[in-house]
């Protein structure tokens, strides 16, 4: 059958859009879910590069009519195997799609799906405008930033994706087109669809088009490291900040062993000696002064709570370079991992949950590496690849974790989503009656099935 419609998709696309030989398409058939919990990526596959939602419409309406399944692919960052084709059937990649418009006047982006977050950070910039969210790797495009309601270091100040989206425009598995919100602040109008699609993992349509709202640029940042001798004293710190009122752009929690494996890796040095975990405070505002006189009270704040004497970065290369090292953990510990987690609970227990991680890494005699967005309560423990030890020492270790966090008040993944590799955990936290909502959803939207299956 994917044979049979590929003059059919050239006629779509155009000749040079239609990648039909394995070779040119690897890069396409893959994420960033570490090599032994990605899933297989099926046989028999074309990959197709479509300009526009209208030709979007017609692959979907042909897809449809022959009940051929349809991955649709943005830069390919998840985590959980979402954009793999495990389905002979079509791969739709958004990248020539990634027009930018600011509209200043109404603090608006409207932005294409293929657009990269690092392509909308800088029209921002450039339109002396900010995008607030941050969600991690600036290669991932923005269509998948929206179906997969990335979140991200700056969650505790901002929110997630979900917060800034105002309007798309989104393309159904059947092929219509439809424009769900818009430029606006406030919309009461019945179910709200839009945020149906926010988080669907593509499942549900492709969507083509995003509106979002910006906010004015910041004036000044600054970068506080604070070192501790225990994890407890930086974890217990941190609602302390919150209650004094201050509410950083970011804090994160890393120890000791993972953050100087990512400076080596990029052959950098972590510039903190002293301690055995740090928290990485983020601090915006308006101007330098305001800047100042937060850091002066997080740091009071950290020292009142046995921190270490904290470290500052004030110029964009320090802040840029400490950033860079807190980022690279992941791909630093990539080669070794099996799985990486992203667990979520309420931010007071994250203390516990980790304490409960340690006993689970005693009982099982592994090394489970622990760091996260402190002041979200988003933790990602990752499962090590161990000699003599397969899938399922793995899969016992993950549910003991995943068994942690809802007994903590918590779900089995707070940014990263469910995709294809977290399915059969999602019983754990959600309940028979949620599921069959979700799969009545997805009937409605998607009858024939195409859109991402078992996603």
């Amino acid at each position: 059958m994917i044979k049979e419609i590929e003059n059919d998709l050239r006629d779509i696309v155009g000749e040079d859009w239609v990648v039909t030989k394995r070779e040119q398409m690897e890069d396409y058939l893959i994420d960033e879910t570490p090599a032994s919990a990605r899933p297989q990526p099926a046989a028999e596959v074309v990959l197709v590069k479509p300009a526009d939602s209208q030709e979007i419409s017609k692959i979907l309406k042909l897809a449809s009519e022959k009940k051929i399944p349809v991955f649709p692919r943005g830069g390919g960052t998840g985590l959980v195997g979402g954009a793999i084709p495990t389905k002979d059937g079509i791969i739709l990649s958004t990248e020539r799609m990634e027009k930018i418009e600011i509209d200043k006047e109404n603090m608006m982006a409207i932005v294409e799906a293929g657009a990269t977050l690092e392509k909308l950070l800088k029209a921002a910039e450039e339109a002396d405008m900010l995008f607030p969210p941050h969600p991690g790797d600036e290669g991932a495009q923005v269509g998948g930033l929206v179906v997969c309601n990335a979140g991200g270091a700056r969650a505790v100040k901002y929110g997630i994706i979900r917060n800034y989206v105002k309007g798309i425009e989104v393309v159904l598995p059947t092929g219509e087109i439809v424009n769900l919100g818009g430029k606006l602040l406030k919309n009461n109008t019945g179910y709200n669809l839009m945020h149906l699609m926010i988080g669907s993992e593509g499942t549900l349509g492709i969507i083509t088009k995003v509106i979002f709202r910006l906010y004015p640029k910041f004036g000044a940042t600054a970068t506080l490291i604070v070192p501790y001798e225990n994890r407890h004293d930086a974890i217990n710190t941190v609602p302390k900040i919150l209650q004094r009122g201050i509410i950083p752009l970011a804090i994160e929690y890393v120890e000791k062993d993972t953050i100087e494996k990512s400076a080596e890796h990029l052959g950098k040095k972590w510039p903190c000696e002293e301690g055995n975990a740090f928290l990485i405070v983020i601090v915006a505002g308006t101007g330098i002064d305001e800047v100042y006189s937060e850091s002066e009270k997080i740091s009071e704040t950290c020292q009142e709570n046995n921190s270490l004497e904290p470290l500052i970065a004030e110029s964009r290369e320090e802040q840029d370079r400490i950033l860079d090292i807190r980022s690279n953990i992941y791909t630093a510990l990539k080669p070794e991992i099996a799985d990486i987690l992203d667990v979520t609970v309420p931010p007071a227990n994250m203390g516990k949950l980790m304490d409960v991680i340690d006993k689970i890494a005693e009982k099982f005699n592994a090394y489970i590496p622990t760091y996260g967005h402190a002041a979200d309560g988003n933790l990602h423990p990752h499962v090590m690849v161990e000699k003599g030890k397969g899938l399922d020492h793995v899969k016992k270790l993950k549910n003991e974790i995943y068994k942690a966090a809802i007994d903590l008040g918590g779900v089995i993944t707070g940014e990263h989503g469910i995709g294809k590799i977290r399915i059969e955990d999602l019983n754990l936290c959600l309940s028979e009656k949620e599921i069959q909502l979700m799969e009545g959803i997805k009937k409605l939207f998607d009858p024939n099935n195409i859109l991402n299956p078992i996603k």
